[in-house]
């Protein structure tokens, strides 16, 4: 998540030469991912929800976002 970023809710993903904003639900809002790497996207954000809405609302109040616990 930036600083500054605009709405819909979204976070950022990287995988190798592939970026994307991805909305908190797991849709990719732009750019692109491979399949996979969506899929476990969507994976991790459905077990996140209320830890992603904690990250963009302070975001929103400029504080950083902090971190989640990765896939197991």
């Amino acid at each position: 998540m930036y600083f500054g970023d605009h709405p819909p809710a979204n976070f950022h993903a990287v995988y190798g030469e592939h970026r994307a904003r991805v909305g908190l639900d797991g849709t990719v809002l732009e750019g692109s991912l491979p399949d996979r790497a969506q899929a476990l996207i969507r994976t991790w954000a459905r077990l996140h929800p209320d830890a992603l809405a904690a990250c963009w609302d302070r975001v929103l109040r400029h504080e950083p976002p902090g971190t989640i616990e990765p896939l197991p």
